[in-house]
């Protein structure tokens, strides 16, 4: 090297200033260092060193001779130049003064792991962004692996994206260089991420920490709920904690035969719910970010650490993500090979086994991890749903029984894609992406999410009230713990099934008692986990097919042609008093104990049915009062011809139930996977709908709500239902952060 240049720099010694010669990321960690912040301490290998290695190995001319030929759209091409480019630099070994220079900085570090990292630079293109595009090594132990993980850096400018992207920008393959950052691995007992402002909103009052036991990886991949601490910039003050229960930890893999780099470790129940950092820490590293904010001049991004009782910040960098209007999402490509598709019906990314189920009778089949596939699901498969990491349908749309169950358990489920029952096998590693509605072949790594989790955009606060559609009494007291304004749907359905007898059969039995104590036990596992935020039980809507497969269920019911539009809802009420007269006996019982239970009469076709209910309840002894509120659902065109009337009969509330009015509207079977793409609530005609039955209803002084599946899927329809002036919404559990944010930001445009 030339005496001018310096092939090992350390952190205290640079600064913004010396991108040209530590790249970006090594200017970070100077500044950082001489701005006294905890950095993991650390050196730099400098481009310097990276291009006297070039040079004196003769090596540009080779690169160049195999890159003249070069069509980056050629994807095999751009695979073989790479790699016999990467083999060009790992082959010589390393001049031996700059391996013996980063032999003496990693003891004058005091040994020990550390992080190999890469920060591509370009003297005349300052501003250049090479993020990501290049390897870094972890956990490297000994001085002859840490100048092998340099070489290895350097090799990684000549990945295949490194090249494409230097081609597609016009930049010189040769005029960009590699500075190596080797640093110290921090043993982090607690990590996390912190934003200097509040990344949902942009509120730059507020400072939002997340902090997880172990690795803070275990956050960017969204497997595990983390704290949340929100605290006053000015003050630093904790406004918020949120406590999330964790019961395993990344830790670092120091097995040398594991190609995994961390590894989970379960942690011991006794801590599993305990706040991961203590108050002072809190405030230290708010103190820390605010720090960070003023030096850079502007709201940071910042990954920290806790080793033992010291707090380090690993890395920050700008917010990129300041809302000033809404932002669409980019989700980043996925190369693996498409074997099905079908319609998206409930969110996430999971792999595993593929299990198939061709009847109810096989469903111990599933175990915990497999992903369940079989033609469509009923009520009798919930067992096995709550197994599988995810599902795959044949049949249905986006609210068939498949999409609603997983979109309540929170698994990713794909429905409709017709030949997933003959197309794959026992055994089968497949990834299902239920967002984009495609089963990958094997396992497909998940995406980097944003570290920005549910539970902040939760804590925003709106005036329209955040329901859920709940049916699974195991799930009621972990989603009542959520920041929701109680239940705007709880179906009955699935508690019937889970009794598996047909109440008729089991009256004709003498076990009517024994009904109404099993449906009572499951309502009021909702009612008391919610009190006192109200819990709307829809009463029993279970179709005549559905009835059929519960025991005894075929003496008592007909066989119809289309269920869907048969012998259900209030004409059954009415007609098959002793029943109804059960359910409301249970009813009762359970505001014996919780006044918080309201109830909702679904698919009620005319205006005399829904009076004739009305009465039959009051008969009962289950009239409205000032704490027990009667909705009715609207999901048949006649109830938006005739709203005024159907309110003149005396409920408090309505709710739409946007499945079954679509369907009746557009003349479209919801669960026709034939269908399915032109089964949309945001068509022109069900819009109409929605907005008169909102805005006659406010004009009439009774409430509004809306419990279908649309406003899970469309936010956009959230949005002008705020604004037609919706009182609730009620939505699955996975989409109740998403819909706090859009309804928050609704509400805010109408105030502007």
């Amino acid at each position: 090297m030339q005496p001018s240049q310096r092939a090992i720099v350390w952190f205290d010694e640079v600064t913004k200033k010396d991108i040209p010669l530590v790249g970006g990321k090594g200017a970070n960690l100077g500044e950082m260092t001489n701005a006294r912040i905890p950095v993991p301490p650390g050196f730099i290998v400098t481009a310097d060193a990276y291009f006297d290695f070039l040079k004196r190995s003769r090596l540009v001319d080779k690169i160049l001779h195999l890159l003249k030929p070069l069509d980056p759209g050629d994807s095999k091409q751009l695979q073989k130049i790479a790699a016999e480019i990467k083999e060009l630099i790992l082959s010589p070994a390393m001049p031996p003064d700059i391996a013996s220079q980063i032999k003496q900085a990693y003891a004058k570090l005091g040994g020990g792991l550390v992080a190999v990292r890469s920060s591509a630079t370009a003297e005349d293109l300052p501003e250049a962004s090479f993020a990501g595009q290049q390897r870094t090594f972890l956990n490297v132990l000994g001085e002859e692996k840490v100048v092998a993980a340099v070489q290895g850096c350097w090799a990684s400018l000549f990945e295949p994206r490194a090249i494409f992207y230097r081609q597609q920008q016009g930049f010189d393959h040769i005029k960009v260089g590699l500075a190596v950052p080797v640093q110290k691995m921090v043993a982090s007992q607690t990590s996390g991420v912190m934003f200097t402002l509040e990344p949902v909103t942009s509120d730059k009052s507020k400072i939002i920490i997340e902090a997880v036991f172990g690795l803070g990886e275990a956050i960017v991949s969204g497997e595990v709920t983390p704290d949340l601490y929100i605290i006053d910039k000015d003050k630093l003050t904790i406004n918020t904690k949120k406590i999330g229960k964790q019961e395993w930890q990344l830790v670092r893999n120091l097995s040398d035969d594991d190609k995994e780099t961390n590894i989970k470790e379960p942690l011991p129940p006794s801590i599993q719910s305990q706040q991961k950092l203590a108050d002072d820490d809190i405030t230290k590293l708010a103190k820390l970010g605010k720090l960070l904010e003023d030096h850079y001049q502007f709201p940071q991004d910042i990954e920290w650490a806790k080793e033992d009782k010291k707090l380090f910040i690993v890395q920050t960098r700008p917010v990129t993500t300041i809302k000033t209007e809404a932002a669409v999402e980019v989700r980043p490509e996925i190369k693996a090979a498409v074997l099905l598709s079908g319609a998206p019906a409930s969110p996430g990314m999971a792999s595993g086994p593929v299990k198939i189920v061709d009847d109810t009778s096989r469903i111990d089949r599933v175990e915990k991890g497999d992903i369940l596939v079989t033609e469509m699901t009923t009520p009798d498969f919930v067992p096995a749903m709550k197994r599988a990491v995810a599902i795959i349908t044949d049949r249905g749309g986006r609210t068939a029984h498949a999409a609603i169950v997983s979109r309540e358990l929170g698994i990713p489920c794909v429905v409709g894609a017709e030949k997933a029952t003959t197309t794959l096998k026992d055994g089968q590693i497949v990834t299902v992406d239920g967002s984009s509605g495609k089963v990958y072949e094997g396992k497909v790594a998940r995406a980097k999410m944003s570290l920005i989790t549910d539970i902040l955009k939760e804590e925003l606060k709106t005036k329209t009230k955040v329901y859920v559609n709940l049916a699974q009494p195991e799930l009621a007291e972990t989603v009542a713990k959520r920041n929701v304004d109680g239940v705007g749907l709880l179906r009955a359905e699935f508690m019937i099934a889970q009794i598996g007898e047909h109440p008729s059969y089991m009256i004709s039995q003498g076990r009517g008692d024994e009904f109404v104590d099993k449906l009572y036990q499951g309502i009021n596992t909702f009612a008391q986990a919610f009190d006192p935020r109200p819990v709307v039980y829809r009463t029993n809507d279970f179709k005549t097919n559905e009835y059929r497969q519960l025991k005894g269920g075929k003496k008592y019911e007909a066989i119809e042609e289309n269920p869907m539009i048969g012998y259900r809802g209030a004409s059954r009420y009415i007609t098959d008093t002793d029943v109804f007269k059960m359910e409301i006996e249970a009813i009762k019982r359970v505001r014996q104990e919780h006044k918080n239970l309201w109830v909702m009469i679904p698919f009620v076709r005319t205006i005399n049915e829904l009076a004739q209910t009305k009465q039959l309840m009051e008969a009962q002894g289950l009239g409205r009062s000032r704490d027990f509120k009667l909705w009715m659902m609207v999901e048949v065109p006649s109830n938006i011809f005739l709203i005024d009337k159907f309110i003149e009969v005396g409920i408090d509330g309505i709710s739409i139930g946007s499945n079954d009015l679509t369907q009746l509207i557009l003349g479209i079977d919801r669960d026709s996977e034939k269908l399915a793409s032109i089964f949309d609530e945001r068509n022109e005609a069900v819009l109409i709908a929605l907005e008169r039955a909102i805005k006659v209803t406010k004009s009439m002084g009774v409430t509004s709500s809306i419990c279908g599946q649309a406003p899970s899927v469309y936010p956009e329809l959230t949005e002008k239902l705020v604004e037609w002036g919706i009182t609730s919404v009620s939505i699955s559990p996975d989409m109740i952060g998403k819909t706090r944010e859009i309804i928050a930001k609704a509400e805010a445009k109408l105030n502007d």
